[in-house]
């Protein structure tokens, strides 16, 4: 029997290998004390050469791996979410890793990891190679999250982020399989054929319960209610700059599965799932910005923030179309600048020995810290959807798509969460501008910080101003970069 090597094109990963590649030299550099200096800055030089690769890829659609693997538009616009969220994250964790006594070799090699993971995942275009990508993600985060190995609050979140993990991968690995059964094909292009000719049947009621299992296990990467308990915990225990980046990331990476597998591969079967999905976004919408009310620490508010905001996101998915998938595209950037901006703030003051995970300790900051209060302001700001920030715009075309796919009643909700969510958010405000601080205004010399993560605050600060002004040319972007997937 002739056994047959079908040919591999390697372009299609080119991005995924070279992170892979610089993040397994970083582990082996790790190994001396005198490089340690030197590490952030060479994941970010690895992170700029993907991102060159990323752009010279722009417009091409190279398969790999018999079809298992495409390097489309949407697979570039989500690498370039993030890799923008993975260089803003190392920005602000330098000085904080040397605070915290974390500044080594692995950590930033796990976050070069975790990113080839959420490319491998939106690049995936089958279901197989979705999950092995999805697990490449979750153990560099299990690792990331419990870094902090002296503090208790770290340990915790690891641990409990680690065992309902496992549990959400194996509601994913079983939806895969009852998937299988029914249709006989994990790959996302075949399914997208059985689905427009199936028939009523057994197979068809095989192929819903599959669904709704892989429905379950997304959710839990998304933070979508009820499957959002763990975030609070682990976004209070992560240290800062890798709550960030699970906010972030994490979250653009189990979209970018979502986009794919619901708004394009079973379109079709979108009279069965929206009613269940439609009723899991209110919920995941109310719980988030109902529990934010009444929180008074800063990483615990963000973390309800963004379980509010994956319901805004899920509004698109219901709405559907390529209207509705480039919204949550342009949304998901945004809320990268938004999240880090916010959870920046709290890392740079952290790595100057000033605890502000409360509102108590962030009172008169205007005042101690005039250039942060005004980050953390534009991030606020952003959050609300207070025009002219980046924020207004993106919920402004979420919800526009929602209301263009006839889905009235789930719009007006959902501007009725975002107005409950203009109370916590502008208390940062008023915090940090109308209370007065108990602390000590800091002699200039004492005012000084980290010019890596001031760049990545004001970075962040002035993308969300510029994106607020002028988003148009980048939601273009975002729509061409959906068209492959019609």
């Amino acid at each position: 029997m002739d056994l047959t090597i079908p040919s591999t094109d390697l372009t299609a990963i080119l991005p995924q290998i070279t992170l892979i590649g610089a993040a397994s030299v970083l582990l082996l550099l790790s190994l001396s004390d005198r490089l340690r200096r030197a590490m952030p800055y060479l994941a970010l030089l690895a992170l700029a050469v993907v991102a060159v690769q990323v752009a010279g890829l722009w417009g091409q659609a190279p398969r790999s791996f018999t079809d298992m693997m495409v390097r489309d538009d949407f697979t570039g616009f989500a690498d370039l979410i993030f890799i923008a969220g993975a260089i803003l994250t190392i920005l602000i964790s330098v000085a904080y890793a040397e605070t915290h006594g974390i500044d080594r070799g692995e950590y930033y090699a796990l976050i070069l990891f975790a990113v080839s993971g959420m490319s491998l995942m939106a690049a995936s275009v089958d279901l197989f190679t979705f999950f092995l990508s999805l697990e490449v993600l979750s153990i560099s985060l299990y690792v990331l999250i419990g870094f902090e190995r002296g503090e208790p609050m770290s340990n915790e979140g690891a641990l409990k982020y680690f065992l309902l993990g496992a549990f959400a991968s194996g509601f994913i690995l079983y939806g895969i399989a009852l998937i299988y059964g029914a249709t006989g094909t994990t790959h996302y292009q075949d399914l997208t054929t059985f689905v427009n000719h199936a028939v009523p049947g057994p197979k068809n009621l095989l192929l819903l319960a599959g669904l709704g299992l892989l429905l379950v296990g997304l959710g839990f990467k998304v933070s979508m209610a009820p499957f959002h308990g763990w975030t609070p915990d682990v976004y209070q225990g992560a240290p800062t700059p890798i709550s960030a980046f699970m906010a972030t990331g994490s979250k653009a990476a189990g979209f970018a599965v979502l986009i794919r597998v619901f708004a394009s591969v079973f379109a079709e079967l979108r009279v069965d799932w929206v009613p269940l999905l439609w009723g899991l976004t209110v919920l995941t919408m109310t719980i988030g910005n109902i529990v934010a009310l009444v929180q008074t620490d800063l990483k615990r508010l963000l973390a309800y923030s963004s379980i509010a905001h994956a319901g805004y996101m899920l509004l698109a998915i219901v709405a559907g179309g390529a209207e509705g998938s480039s919204s949550i595209l342009f949304y998901l950037l945004v809320y990268t600048l938004m999240n880090v901006a916010a959870f920046g703030v709290i890392a740079v003051l952290s790595a100057k020995g000033e605890a502000s995970h409360t509102l108590d300790e962030i009172a008169g900051l205007g005042v101690r810290r005039p250039a942060l209060a005004a980050v953390m302001a534009v991030a606020m700001f952003s959050l609300a959807g207070i025009p002219p920030t980046a924020g207004f715009m993106a919920k402004f075309y979420v919800f526009s798509a929602v209301v263009k796919a006839d889905f009235l009643g789930l719009a007006v909700i959902g501007v009725l969460n975002s107005g409950v969510s203009l109370y916590y958010y502008l208390r940062v405000v008023v915090w940090m501008y109308m209370r007065e601080s108990t602390r000590p205004v800091p002699s200039p010399a004492d005012r000084r910080l980290s010019l890596n993560g001031l760049a990545a605050l004001f970075i962040s600060a002035l993308a969300l101003l510029q994106i607020g002004i002028m988003p148009s040319s980048l939601l273009q972007i975002a729509q061409r970069a959906v068209l492959m997937l019609r």
